[in-house]
């Protein structure tokens, strides 16, 4: 079979795409239930609900293309992924699934990415594994189906992305590789492979056909200060006695009155 580029979309209707976009969506699902903030954005792949275990009140899909009629996804708005129309720090959490593979210039798109997100704002990111079954078949003319069929360009590394993030100044909180099965074409021999997730969890973790990688804004020289949300109490002046001076005065005087009587 023909390597041509397929897309993404149309990659994903396969066994092998169907049964890596269930453990993607799975990922994306533990990412980000626990990310709070206003805002927040999907670059691409709205076959993909990434955001939907998210609890923050504005979400967007960006897409780089128009989606053909009958969609089923509606995305927000359409733009290239390396010049995103939001203002610098604005944006709470940025997901990225398959994004960087797409884009004609990834490290432009990443540092965009750096750009839009607040301080200890959040990025999460999923991708192909080249050091893995799948990866060992990109660029090969048969084999079905493979990396650069789904995608159109070069699969990177999870080490790679990782020095890439670390020179925009985020720190990786986390990271996961999963899909161990072969890309066979049927979802019955692909059914016969499970076996291999347990095991390949266990035996060879850093060789699954994708990874999901977590990570976080970092501003260095920037201290969070806990605000003061209740003034202390003002301390209450305790009651003093004046003492009467006049009293004794009149008390003197009648009892110099008694004296001279």
């Amino acid at each position: 079979m023909s390597n041509e580029i397929i897309g993404l979309p149309s990659w994903f209707e396969t066994p092998p795409g169907q049964y890596l976009l269930a453990w993607e969506q799975a990922r994306f699902d533990e990412a980000v239930a626990d990310a709070f903030g206003f805002h927040a954005l999907q670059l691409g792949l709205p076959a993909l609900p990434a955001l939907r275990a998210n609890r923050m009140p504005h979400q967007w899909l960006a897409v780089d293309a128009p989606l053909p009629a009958g969609a089923p996804a509606r995305p927000a708005l359409v733009t290239d992924f390396a010049a995103l129309p939001f203002p610098a720090s604005s944006l709470d959490l940025v997901l990225l699934p398959h994004a960087l593979e797409c884009s004609a210039d990834p490290h432009a798109t990443l540092r965009e990415v750096e750009r839009v997100l607040v301080p200890e704002g959040r990025v999460v990111i999923c991708g192909f594994n080249p050091a893995s079954l799948w990866g060992l078949r990109h660029g090969r003319p048969r084999g079905y189906p493979s990396t650069s069929a789904a995608t159109g360009g070069e699969p990177i590394g999870y080490w790679r992305l990782r020095d890439w993030l670390r020179l925009l100044s985020f720190e990786v909180e986390s990271g996961r590789f999963g899909c161990y099965r072969p890309a066979v074409r049927s979802s019955r021999w692909l059914e016969r492979w499970r076996w291999m997730d347990a095991v390949g969890q266990r035996w060879w973790p850093i060789f699954g056909a994708a990874y999901c990688l977590s990570a976080v804004k970092r501003v260095h020289g920037m201290r969070l200060i806990e605000p003061v949300w209740s003034a202390s109490p003002a301390i209450a002046a305790a009651p003093v006695s004046v003492a009467n001076r006049r009293q004794p005065a009149a008390i003197s005087t009648r009892q110099e009155n008694k004296v001279s009587v």
